[in-house]
């Protein structure tokens, strides 16, 4: 059995009748994708970043370089393998994370001296200063995800999505420690 594509008539539009419904609201795509969690939220996340990227684009950080340097800036120093598990990414790649933003001094890196195994990380002046002046940016990238929400909705959402990841944290490659409270 074949299933006849939904599609609409094109018409040829002059530049300005283009320019003018730019500003209509685009047509949701009408597949099963849109009833799909994982898609939603795997879409909902490169908005997010392009909306981060756009307000912190004058000091090109990403943001799981923001979060990263977010953490430094709460502790004196953390090791590489704590640093992973607070921000949910592979201890692998907080190391590359790591050595990229060490390369600006946003980050200094150095040994323990109880164990040399152990690799720590703190931020620089120069980092600390990166967090603090971006914190607004970061700030506003968050209220500009959640403003097609009503005011009163957006508490809750962020309440459920942060049930959804503690409900399934330890089903990802680099699992969370679970949050008190």
């Amino acid at each position: 059995m074949t299933r006849a594509l939904r599609t609409r008539p094109r018409r040829n539009l002059s530049l300005a009748e283009d320019a003018a419904g730019a500003t209509a609201e685009p047509a949701r795509p009408h597949n099963e994708l849109w009833d799909r969690p994982g898609y939603l939220v795997r879409r909902l996340h490169q908005i997010h970043v392009a909306m981060f990227l756009e307000e912190c684009s004058e000091d090109n950080i990403t943001p799981i370089q923001y979060g990263l340097l977010s953490i430094l800036a709460s502790r004196p120093a953390m090791d590489q393998i704590t640093l992973a598990t607070e921000l949910g990414i592979d201890r692998t790649n907080v190391a590359d994370v790591l050595s990229r933003l060490e390369k600006r001094g946003l980050v200094a890196r150095g040994h323990d001296d109880t164990d040399y195994r152990v690799r720590l990380a703190a931020l620089t002046g120069k980092g600390r200063a990166l967090v603090m002046r971006n914190n607004q940016a970061m700030k506003r990238a968050q209220t500009r995800l959640l403003a097609p929400l009503p005011e009163a909705s957006r508490e809750a959402f962020v309440r459920l999505l942060r049930d959804l990841v503690d409900a399934n944290d330890g089903h990802s490659r680099a699992p969370t420690k679970q949050r008190a409270g």
